[in-house]
C-alpha cells in the first residue's frame, strides 16, 4: 500500500443483512470523504443489496457500481478499522466481539426494507433513511479536520 491510502481513516458499517442501512452509509462516507476515509460495510447475515438502496443512492449522485453484500467473516483478517459503526440495534446487540476495531459507535437506523407499503411509500421511506444517514455522516464529519494524518 502506498503512504497516501495509509493516511485515511478505515470505517467499517455493520447491519443484520448488508442490504440497506450500512450499504447507504459506506456508499455516502465515499461520496463525502473519499480522501480522508475508507469505507466499507458488512453484515452479520449478508443476503443482497435492496434495489430501493441502489435507486435513492442513484438519486443523488452515488456510485453503485461497487455495493454488494459482504459478510462481517470476510473483515476478520483485513488491516484494523479506526471505526466499527452499528447502524440497526440488532447488529449492535449480535456483533461479536471484533478485534481490529478502534472506536465502536452505534447509530441507530429504522430499517427502511420492513415497511410495508406501496412502492412509491417504500421508495419514499428508503429516501428518508438515506437522508437521516446522510446527515448523520456529515454531522459525524465535522469532528474531524479536512486532512487526516495518522501515524
Amino acid at each position: 500500500m502506498d503512504d497516501y491510502k495509509h493516511t485515511k481513516m478505515r470505517v467499517l458499517f455493520l447491519c443484520i443483512g448488508n442490504s440497506c442501512r450500512s450499504q447507504m452509509a459506506e456508499a455516502l462516507l465515499r461520496k463525502h470523504a473519499p480522501n480522508r476515509f475508507s469505507a466499507f460495510s458488512a453484515g452479520i447475515e449478508p443476503s443482497t443489496v435492496n434495489p430501493y438502496t441502489i435507486r435513492v443512492l442513484q438519486e443523488i449522485g452515488v456510485d453503485t457500481s461497487d455495493l454488494f453484500s459482504k459478510s462481517l467473516s470476510k473483515f476478520f483478517k483485513s488491516p484494523a478499522f479506526d471505526y466499527l459503526i452499528t447502524v440497526c440495534s440488532d447488529a449492535e446487540e449480535r456483533c461479536p466481539v471484533f478485534p481490529g476495531a478502534g472506536k465502536r459507535l452505534h447509530w441507530s437506523f429504522e430499517d427502511p426494507a420492513k415497511f410495508i407499503g406501496s412502492d412509491q411509500e417504500k421508495l419514499a421511506q428508503f429516501r428518508v433513511i438515506r437522508d437521516q444517514i446522510d446527515q448523520c455522516i456529515s454531522d459525524w464529519l465535522k469532528e474531524f479536520p479536512e486532512k487526516i494524518t495518522k501515524p
